[in-house]
Order: C-alpha cells, then sequence, then structure tokens
C-alpha cells in the first residue's frame, strides 16, 4: 500500500502575534452568519456513499459491527455480524459475515459467511455458540489477513465467568481466522483464550485475571518503525479483578511478532476504558485512544514506547468529544517516513456527540494527536460504530452503523473532501451577561509548509453574534491571537454554550476548536398533575360549572433570582395574578422550586362535550435585577378526563408500515416464494394518554411478544412515536403469484384506568413485483345449430358464440368474467385460458337481415386492487337461409319399372341445351339429377318445387330417362325425356 505525499520542513519556534479587533475587513459586515458544518455532498473534494447492508440475508435480523481493511490493489475487505433473531450482543448465536471488493470499493461481492454461528439458513445447531465483534489485521510483509472476533457459547461479556478453558461453556472465548488468499477463504477459528484472558481457575481469580473480554471491533495495526516493526498488534478489553478485589474494564494490546504464528498479551492499561485502538505514531510511539465506560464525555488517550506490551499515564483529549461509542484512528499517510510532517498526520472518526451516537464525523490532526483542528460530518442523523482506512492514493474509506437493522454504510471520499488546514485554533472558555459582548482571544499556530492567511470568527447560536475577522499572515511554526467579539444572546439558554471558533484559510480549508460561553440565564421547568386522583368520572361525571382542582410544581433552570409569573393557561381561578391566590413567586432562586395548588379549571360545556380538557399553562421567568432578561415558558399536561366520553377517547394510534428495502429494483428482482421482505412500523400515540401499543397477530416474524424482536411499546407517552424494523414477511407461493401481499396486522392499546382497544391495520397491496395483469383473445366462433331439421338457419335455430381468453401476464388474476356470457372463473394463473360461451336462438329479424349481427363485449379481471380488460370483438356471421349444396354423388340408381314416377317431365321433343323442369316433392331443396347413366349434378329446386336443368348434344336423340336423388341419397324414381337432338 503506497501513497503520494508532500514534503514540510520541520516546526519552528512558535511566536505570539496579537491581532486587535479593528482588523475586521472594512467590507465585511458587522455580524456575521454562523459557519455551519458542511454537509458530506458539499464542494471540496468527491465523496461517495453505498449501503453494504441494505438486505439482510437468512438467518439474521440485524447487521452490527463494521471492520474495514484495505489490501492494495484495490482490494477492499469488509466484514460485521449476521445477528439472528435481533440486534443482541453475544451469546446471541451471530456469525461473522464479509463482502469483498475489487475496485477500491466501486462495486462488491455478495454478503457471505466467513464465522457462522449455531444459527443458519439451514436451521440451528445445538448446543448454541456464536461469533462476534470482528476486527481485521493486515500483515503488508507476508500478504495474510486476520479476522479476530469473539467466540461465545451459553454468556456474553455481561455474564462470563473468570477462567479460560473453552470448553467451559460459562467462558466466554477469543477466536482469529486467517486468509492467505486476499480474504477469498478463511481457516477455521483458531482458539487464543489462554492468551487473551489470563486466569485458569473460575473459581479462586487472582488479581490480573480477566472475567470477561472482547476484541476491540474494526481494525488492528502492524508497526513499520524502529525497533518492533513489523509487529501485528490487535486491541482488546476485559474486566480485570484489581488488587484491593474490585473489578475495572481495563485495555490491553495481543501483539505477535512472528507474523501471527503465535500471540502475547501486554499489559492491562487505565480503569474504566472500553473498546480501543491504536495509532503508530510518527516517532514509532503508540497511541492507544479508548472509549470510557465510565460516561465522562470524551476519549481517553495513552501512549506505549514499546510497541504496545505496556501503556503509561491514561489521559481525556478534550477535543474529541464521544457518547460512549466505539471509534477509529489511523495514519492519513500509513507509508509515509519515520519522523516525516506526513507521518504526523492522523485521522480518526467517532460519533461527534456527548449524547448521542449520531453525527459519525472524521477528524485530522497535524501533530500526532496532540490536536484535531479538522472536522468534517459524514452523517447527522444516527451512526454509531465506525472504523477508517486509507485506500488507493489519494482515497479513504469510512465503514459505519448507520441503523442497527440493515445499516452498514461504506463512505469514501478523497482528501480533498477533509478540507482541514493545519493550523489548529486555542480559545479559552468566557462568561458574560445576557445581551452583553467580550472579546474572545483566538490564537491560530500555522503547522503547515507555507504562510497561512485567512479569516476567523464564532459560530454563534440564535441571538447571539460574531463578526467576520481578517487573519493576517501567519509564518510556519508562528501563532497569531486573534481577538473576536462576541455578543451573548439577549435570552440564552441556562449554562454554557458551546461555540465553534473557526479560521478559514485563504486557500479554503477549515480549522475549528469548540470553546463554552456562559451567559446570565433566565427559564423554568414545569409539570402538573390532577389533585383529584380518586374520582370515578364514569360514575360520578363533571358537569358545566364544577371546578378541577391541579397542582403546578415550578423549577427554576436559571443562573440568577427570578420571577416566575403565570401569563395565561386553561385555568380561571387560583392561577393568574390578577387573583389571589395564585401562582406566581417573586424572587425564586436560580434552582429553586415551588408548588402551586390553588389552581382550577371550571368546567364549561364544551369541555363536557368533548369528554375532557387539556391543561395548559405560560409562565413567564424574568431576572429580578434585569427586566430584559425574561423568557416566556410553557406547559402542556396530559389530558384531564370529565366523563366517560372523554375516557373512550384516551387510546388511540397511527400506524404506518412500509418496505425497508426501497431501493430493491422489483421489475429486475421480484420476490419469490420463501424470500423474506423487511418491513417497518411507524407508530405514534394519537390518543391522549401513556399507553403501552403491543401487536397481537400479523403476518410477520419477529412481530409479536415475547419472542425477541417484537414491536411491542410499553410506555409511549401521548404525542410521541417509535419504529420497529425488525418484522419480516415470508412470501407465499400464491403472494408471490399474486405479485402482492396485504401487510395485516392487528395491535392491543391499554393504559391502566382504560378499557384496552384492537385496533385492525390493512397496510394496502405491497407489490412483490412490477405487476403487470394481461388477457389476450383467441378463438372467437359464431356456429348455428338446425334445431327443426330443415337443413337451413331458421328462426329458433341455435346459435353458440365462444371465446378463449388467455392470462398473459405477469401476475395470477381473479375473479374473470365476460357479462352475460357462461365461463367466469375465479382466478386464472399466468399462461392459463378461460373459455366463455353464450347461446340465444336465432331471430326474424336476423333471418330477415341474413346474418347475425356483428357484436363487441368486454372481458374483465382482477388482480388485487389492479384490473384488466379486453374488448372482444364477434364479426358478423352469415345466415345459411337456404340448404346447402350436397358436397357428395349418390350411388348410380338401377332404373327399374316400379321407381316410374311423374315429375312433370315436358312430353314433347326438348333440343339440346334446352331448359327441362320438373316437378320435386320439396321446394328450395337440392336434388341429384341423372341422365340415365349419366350424372348431370345437383339443382335446386325453386320456391314452386321445380328443378330445372339442361341436357347436352353428348346424349343421343330419343327417350332418355332422368333420375333423381335427393339430398339424404334417397332415390325417388325417374321420368322420361325425349331429345330431338336439335340445338
Amino acid at each position: 500500500m503506497k501513497n503520494t505525499f508532500c514534503q514540510f520542513p520541520g516546526r519552528r519556534a512558535a511566536v505570539s502575534i496579537l491581532v486587535a479587533a479593528a482588523l475586521v475587513s472594512t467590507g465585511a459586515p458587522a455580524v456575521a452568519a454562523p459557519v455551519p458544518a458542511k454537509s458530506p455532498g458539499d464542494a471540496p473534494g468527491s465523496f461517495s456513499e453505498v449501503n453494504l447492508g441494505a438486505e439482510l440475508i437468512s438467518p439474521f435480523a440485524s447487521y452490527r459491527i463494521p471492520a474495514l481493511a484495505y489490501l492494495g490493489n484495490g482490494v477492499v475487505l469488509a466484514s460485521w455480524d449476521g445477528r439472528p433473531f435481533n440486534a443482541a450482543d453475544a451469546p446471541n448465536p451471530n456469525s461473522i459475515v464479509q463482502r469483498r471488493s475489487t475496485d477500491g470499493g466501486a462495486t462488491w461481492g455478495p454478503v457471505e459467511v466467513i464465522a457462522a454461528g449455531s444459527v443458519t439458513s439451514s436451521g440451528e445447531q445445538t448446543p448454541r455458540f456464536g461469533y462476534s465483534d470482528p476486527s481485521y489485521v493486515v500483515d503488508e510483509e507476508t500478504g495474510k489477513v486476520f479476522n479476530f472476533f469473539v467466540y461465545s457459547k451459553d454468556q456474553g461479556f455481561h455474564g462470563s465467568t473468570f477462567g479460560n478453558d473453552d470448553a467451559n461453556r460459562s467462558v466466554i472465548s477469543s477466536a482469529v481466522s486467517e486468509s492467505d488468499d486476499g480474504g477469498i477463504t478463511w481457516s477455521e477459528p483458531r482458539l487464543i483464550t489462554e492468551v487473551t484472558k489470563p486466569g485458569s481457575n473460575p473459581s479462586d481469580p487472582v488479581p490480573g485475571d480477566i472475567r470477561s473480554n472482547f476484541a476491540t471491533s474494526g481494525q488492528g495495526i502492524q508497526l513499520k518503525y524502529g525497533e518492533y516493526a513489523g509487529r501485528l498488534v490487535q486491541q482488546y478489553a476485559g474486566d480485570v479483578l484489581q488488587a484491593d478485589g474490585t473489578r475495572t474494564i481495563q485495555a490491553y494490546s495481543v501483539y505477535s511478532d512472528d507474523h501471527g504464528l503465535t500471540w502475547h498479551k501486554g499489559e492491562n492499561v487505565g480503569t474504566r476504558m472500553d473498546e480501543n485502538k491504536t495509532v503508530e505514531l510518527s516517532d514509532g510511539r503508540v497511541m492507544m485512544n479508548s472509549r470510557d465506560s465510565g460516561n465522562g464525555g470524551y476519549r481517553k488517550v495513552a501512549i506505549s514506547t514499546d510497541g504496545g506490551h505496556s501503556y503509561g499515564p491514561v489521559t481525556q483529549d478534550l477535543e474529541l468529544p464521544d457518547p460512549t461509542n466505539n471509534a477509529s484512528i489511523t495514519r492519513l499517510f500509513p507509508d509515509a517516513p519515520q519522523g516525516s510532517p506526513e507521518a504526523m498526520k492522523l485521522i480518526f472518526s467517532n460519533s461527534n456527540s456527548q449524547s448521542s451516537r449520531s453525527n459519525v464525523s472524521v477528524r485530522v490532526s497535524c501533530d500526532d494527536g496532540e490536536t484535531w483542528p479538522s472536522v468534517r460530518s459524514v452523517r447527522s442523523g444516527f451512526s454509531a460504530y465506525s472504523t477508517l482506512e486509507r485506500l488507493e492514493e489519494g482515497q479513504i474509506g469510512l465503514l459505519y452503523e448507520s441503523s442497527y437493522t440493515n445499516g452498514i454504510t461504506f463512505s469514501k471520499f478523497d482528501d480533498a473532501w477533509l478540507n482541514y488546514v493545519c493550523a489548529p485554533l486555542s480559545v479559552p472558555d468566557v462568561k458574560l451577561a445576557a445581551g452583553q459582548s467580550t472579546d474572545v482571544p483566538v490564537t491560530i499556530t500555522n503547522q503547515e509548509r507555507t504562510a497561512v492567511s485567512g479569516e476567523v470568527t464564532i459560530s454563534t447560536p440564535e441571538g447571539w453574534a460574531a463578526p467576520v475577522v481578517n487573519v493576517p499572515s501567519i509564518a510556519p511554526g508562528d501563532s497569531a491571537t486573534i481577538s473576536v467579539p462576541l455578543t451573548a444572546g439577549s435570552n440564552p439558554s441556562a449554562g454554557f454554550s458551546a461555540l465553534d471558533a473557526v479560521f478559514t484559510s485563504a486557500q479554503g480549508g477549515e480549522s475549528r476548536r469548540s470553546f463554552k460561553a456562559a451567559a446570565d440565564a433566565v427559564g423554568l421547568t414545569i409539570t402538573g398533575s390532577l389533585a383529584d386522583t380518586n374520582r370515578n368520572v364514569d360514575t360520578t361525571p363533571y358537569a358545566v360549572g364544577d371546578q378541577v382542582a391541579y397542582t403546578f410544581r415550578v423549577t427554576s433552570t436559571a443562573t440568577v433570582t427570578t420571577n416566575a409569573v403565570p401569563t395565561a393557561g386553561t385555568f380561571d381561578v387560583g392561577f393568574l395574578p390578577t387573583g389571589s391566590p395564585n401562582c406566581r413567586y417573586r424572587n425564586l432562586p436560580a434552582g429553586g422550586a415551588y408548588n402551586c395548588t390553588t389552581a382550577k379549571h371550571t368546567v364549561t360545556q364544551e369541555d363536557v362535550d368533548r369528554g375532557y380538557f387539556i391543561p395548559t399553562a405560560t409562565f413567564d421567568s424574568t431576572s429580578t435585577t434585569n427586566s430584559a432578561l425574561t423568557k416566556s415558558v410553557s406547559f402542556t399536561g396530559q389530558a384531564v378526563f370529565l366523563n366517560s366520553t372523554g375516557k373512550a377517547k384516551a387510546l388511540a394510534a397511527d400506524i404506518v408500515g412500509s418496505r425497508t428495502d426501497p431501493s430493491r429494483d422489483l421489475a429486475a428482482n421480484p420476490y419469490t416464494a420463501g424470500e423474506q421482505v423487511p418491513y417497518s412500523f411507524h407508530v405514534t400515540n394519537t390518543g391522549l394518554v401513556t399507553e403501552a401499543t403491543v401487536p397481537s397477530s400479523g403476518n410477520f416474524a419477529p412481530f409479536v411478544p415475547p419472542g425477541p424482536g417484537n414491536c411491542r411499546f410499553l410506555v409511549l407517552p401521548a404525542g410521541n412515536d417509535y419504529t420497529c424494523s425488525t418484522s419480516k414477511h415470508t412470501v407465499t407461493e400464491q403472494e408471490a403469484a399474486d405479485g402482492f401481499f396485504v401487510p395485516l396486522t392487528t395491535w392491543t392499546l391499554s393504559a391502566s384506568g382504560f378499557p384496552s382497544k384492537e385496533l385492525t391495520i390493512d397496510g394496502g397491496e405491497l407489490d412483490l413485483k412490477e405487476r403487470n395483469p394481461q388477457l389476450s383473445v383467441s378463438g372467437v366462433s359464431t356456429e348455428t345449430s338446425d334445431e327443426d331439421g330443415n337443413r337451413i338457419d331458421s328462426v329458433g335455430d341455435g346459435v353458440v358464440q365462444t371465446v378463449t381468453v388467455t392470462n398473459t401476464g405477469n401476475v395470477r388474476l381473479t375473479d374473470v368474467v365476460l357479462d352475460g356470457w357462461d365461463g367466469g372463473v375465479s382466478e386464472l394463473a399466468q399462461s392459463a385460458s378461460a373459455t366463455f360461451t353464450r347461446t340465444f336462438a336465432l331471430t326474424g329479424q336476423q333471418i330477415g337481415e341474413g346474418q347475425v349481427e356483428e357484436a363487441a363485449a368486454v372481458v374483465g379481471a382482477s388482480n388485487g386492487v389492479l384490473s384488466v380488460t379486453v374488448t372482444v370483438t364477434l364479426a358478423a356471421h352469415p345466415l345459411q337461409l337456404t340448404e346447402p349444396e350436397p358436397t357428395f354423388t349418390p350411388e348410380t340408381p338401377v332404373l327399374e319399372q316400379d321407381w316410374v314416377r311423374d315429375f312433370d317431365a315436358p312430353r314433347g321433343p326438348v333440343a339440346y341445351w334446352e331448359g327441362i323442369s320438373l316437378t320435386v316433392p320439396e321446394a328450395d331443396a337440392w336434388y341429384f339429377v341423372r341422365q340415365g347413366q349419366r350424372p348431370l349434378g345437383w339443382f335446386l329446386a325453386d320456391g314452386t318445387g321445380t328443378v330445372t336443368f339442361t341436357v347436352s348434344d353428348v346424349a343421343r336423340p330419343g327417350a332418355h330417362p332422368i333420375a333423381l336423388t335427393d339430398s339424404a341419397g334417397e332415390y325417388l324414381g325417374w321420368d322420361r325425356v325425349v331429345v330431338s337432338g336439335k340445338k
């Protein structure tokens, strides 16, 4: 892994220069707007993100605890816990999963399990075991990669006993896997508990024995400088027995000097330590940077001079706030020469907060971690564990938790995005009166190679103000102190306000330093409660004109003595200072409190109709020595119920669900039977009291309590909400065929003193594919039937029309109908067909028109709320109004005297081609005529029952028998015709 970097000269001795506020640029505004931290996508530099854990694979319900490693040549490894059932730590039977990139994190391979716990996609083994909390260590000299993690059985960190017998199911164990092919394949986990967890006698531990421990997740290091170059170092935290019999969490290194063949434990460090990381400094020392399990609000730091075996005193780094969370620290230029300015540059990531796991940010130090002047936010919202790694030239990778369910997000940015300038600031805390100004000295030290200049201001909260002050050129190694006027707001928050001094260099890089500013402040906290809690409003409801007594508890949050004065509220007796008694309190000491028990609300008709009233109150908190220092504080209490009508409104909730993988392309990647759809419920208490919201049934799992990962919330205040994102729906065969499913759940709302309520939530149709219902028509036909046997279409004869419809879409169809036709079906599978028919009798009008008229009909079908129709067109069908000419040739009859018949043949001679007419039994019928043995063909009798034909000149003159056969093939007889021979 090679990186390019710039060479800087050594630092010069610092020279202090005092620059007065008069250096404010004459063109600058008198008051500067606050200087906000840049958004991740803002210039300079490039920034991109992808969630590597967006889709959970079976059997996992949660992804947590990221680890990251760069192996060179574009190969990046990202690893984390796959946690079944829920997001729990060990001893949950977790597995270690990994995704691998070969192009620097631009694209990623699939999620693969590299160390499987006892719960897999195939089922669960017994007894239970799991692997948790991965951390990579890369040996750049051999190319081998190590992944350290916890091996748990029946106990996790909090339940483990002393001892290091891996067969003891109550002992938490330490494991490591190895890869020789760049993370493609991994060895079976090797247990090194005897090294990492000293103390072989669980029943008689001695000081120094470790009850429980874990490898710190993320990444270990390999030393590159001096005596210990090549050493592999992985950090651990352990619960260690002390000499006085107490226990405390301490940090320590586990290291190898033979490329991972053997491992050794270093000395325990500090007290109330936790997850910790190390970084090699520019001179070969090792810095430990640790989470504080004592909730001290800042990172803890210690230095080793023996390659991580032991560490010196532990101190707090007050430039690194921390909410008791895992963090990451590494070299910005890992291959920089020892002692060079580039080797002194470090990069650090954590949740940049002291109160919540949020605002994952990246900082840069230019002086081996002595100062941290630069910071850029990666995600302002929830964001927890993070781990950093230098990638290919000019690029940095950050893997962090963006949720505890399916948020393992990989960020990639370049050096320019860091937007740092090596010019740390020093700013003292200040105190000033509300609305007053003071000069804040901001000292800038130039650690750059060249002179820096620019401007400095203070990023202020609303109501405060600070101008922009020009910063003259500061030579390399020198310092300058810039005086920045700061004006406090007229009504600041009580206590200290955290402000940022911000230096922006002429080149655009930023350096920041937080400091505290305190000003006199006023304020109150107000709570309230119903005085009479024993009244049963079901049996003794309040009436118009009744008075409801209420008690207030008012506490000063001011830094000065104040007057607390009620100014408005839903109380008309014993509350406002216009009457006596009232809830005013003069000369309330800072931090003091009092009770007001005289307030009463008079019930109105509107209250009775509503069934309740909402207690509200507004108090002013005003300084007794400065009337301009005042603040209005509002209070809204829980509803006070007046009758059973009001109580019936107490419990209510708004519950909305949605898929948690909205980026899935349902056209290219539809859900199939057996797959699980990740789903999230957002529940808001829209009622009037604190309630328990408990799912009782639904087509999701996990969902219903008491199982892990359920969506129960037992104490949900009115107006509050929560999100349950652990639920999954398993797609059935029918749902896959339909292309959707309906999230259907029931919930129970309950609160003490109120009858519970059941809610049924129909989530509507949730698509499992891009639905495309379609129908096509084929086999359209019209046929008639000769009901009266007259061999022609006539009134009353039957007509049968047929239509075949095929499901040509990609989903199952239901309620397939053709109005007025037979053959409707309740469902029609994809590619299946249905045939519709209708029958009717021919009418006189149709006979008169000679056809069954053209007709159109509409076939309709449904797919859930979607519908599809297709129009069927039946062409006009011509009717057979005359008997059709037979297609057979009757057998030649034997002309016998018995068959002589009188067909009214002409008795005189006829000429060739002269029309010869015979009288036949039936009009409009076909007859086959023979001249002797010679067939003349079929002839149609006219409406009078006459058949007309001719004799050709083939016949000899003379008498010729003419034989007739009807259309049924029945021989009717013969008559005689005399041919004259003339033409």
